[in-house]
């Protein structure tokens, strides 16, 4: 039986991703009461039966099938999480727009700037209201670094570095998977991780408007299950310099076969007044230098974005699974108040748009200008 004041999810794809938009989705009734509509988990679908199981007994939607479709046909989903593999996203999300359902994409959006154009073009088409994952934003540090920025507590932004140093792929003896294939991942970090520098670049400071870079790929090679070994077809490091609208200049840099660093992901951002430095590493601190006597360590607390709905005060921190409470949270307030207020699928696009052009300037030595998109970037508002 489905609730007049619930909101109907279905997801598609019940892996580590899946079941964090669930278990987010199930807790926005603690941390968000006042929402005026929450989620009920309605169906997820998966082609594995360990996951469907996984969906019915621990997640605890209603119903599950093998066939994403049946989600998208199913009279009681308001909303869609799409949480599948990359080279699926584009036909789901489609799918899902022809639906006319509301939904919840992770990034890369789409294997490329066209099919990410195609998505964002065809919700926006729809009427339909979008979030994409891009959960590092939604970190209070974050959101109190954006409010230094724009206020001009920093002066004028002269230049920053963010740096995603990652090692989930560092071991050349990791099995070839889905990851390395051009044809289903599309590009290798710079979707897979820089998109989310690219993003908090956009949201922190301003648009991205010309990039130089240079792409490697240190681990050419991976082992196939039968023992033969298989052509890396996507970068595994990529490194940038960047110009934004307003005059800013950057430096951007990422690597997946990282020896030491997890998940190192840092913003320096600096101005005429005074820096601020972030590392998700210490996720609840915020270095600040805006007096002249070097950096002060400012400890996240109650009155940075979303803490105070996690935690009383400052000392017990928020984690990763709390940053995407805040962003499904965010997408089902966009839809009760009929308004783009999560990252929208306009901003997976313009991401997208800097993947491209990524690839394309590591080609050809030059420098490339990012093309303009369309619709409702919530980056810049």
């Amino acid at each position: 039986m489905h609730h007049q004041n619930s909101i109907g999810v279905g997801l598609i794809s019940v892996g580590w991703m899946g079941r964090l938009h669930s278990r987010a989705y199930l807790a926005t009734r603690q941390f968000y009461p006042e929402l005026p509509r929450h989620p009920e988990l309605v169906i997820a679908a998966d082609p594995d039966e360990r996951g469907r199981a996984h969906a019915t007994n621990a997640l605890g939607y209603r119903e599950t099938t093998d066939d994403y479709r049946d989600v998208l046909a199913h009279p009681d989903v308001d909303v869609v999480s799409i949480c599948s593999p990359n080279y699926l996203h584009h036909e789901i999300a489609q799918a899902t727009i022809a639906a006319g359902k509301h939904f919840w994409i992770e990034k890369p959006m789409g294997r490329n700037a066209r099919e990410s154009r195609e998505i964002a073009e065809g919700a926006a088409g729809a009427g339909l209201l979008t979030s994409v994952g891009f959960n590092y934003r939604h970190a209070p540090a974050i959101e109190r670094a954006r409010h230094l920025i724009r206020s001009g507590a920093l002066g004028r932004i002269t230049n920053l570095q963010i740096r995603l140093i990652t090692s989930y792929a560092s071991d050349p003896t990791q099995p070839f998977t889905w990851r390395y294939e051009e044809a289903q991942a599309g590009s290798g970090v710079l979707g897979d991780v820089l998109s989310h520098g690219f993003d908090l670049a956009q949201f922190l400071v301003a648009p991205i408007s010309s990039v130089h870079a240079v792409t490697e790929k240190f681990i050419p090679q991976r082992a196939l299950p039968d023992g033969g070994l298989r052509d890396v077809e996507n970068e595994d490091y990529a490194a940038l310099l960047t110009r934004f609208e307003g005059g800013a200049v950057g430096i951007l840099e990422s690597t997946r076969v990282a020896i030491g660093p997890h998940a190192e992901y840092i913003v320096e951002v600096y101005g005429t007044r005074g820096s601020l430095r972030w590392n998700f590493d210490r996720m609840n601190q915020l270095e600040v230098a805006d007096d002249g006597s070097g950096y002060r360590t400012l400890m996240t607390d109650v009155t940075y974005g979303e803490f105070g709905r996690f935690q009383p005060n400052a000392g017990p921190g928020i984690g990763f699974n709390d940053l995407k409470t805040i962003e499904a949270a965010l997408f089902l307030r966009s839809i009760a108040e009929g308004r783009q207020l999560a990252p929208s699928a306009a901003d997976g696009w313009s991401a997208s748009e800097i993947v491209d052009a990524c690839l394309r300037s590591a080609a050809s030595g030059q420098w490339v200008d990012i093309p303009a998109v369309t619709g409702v970037t919530t980056t810049q508002t």
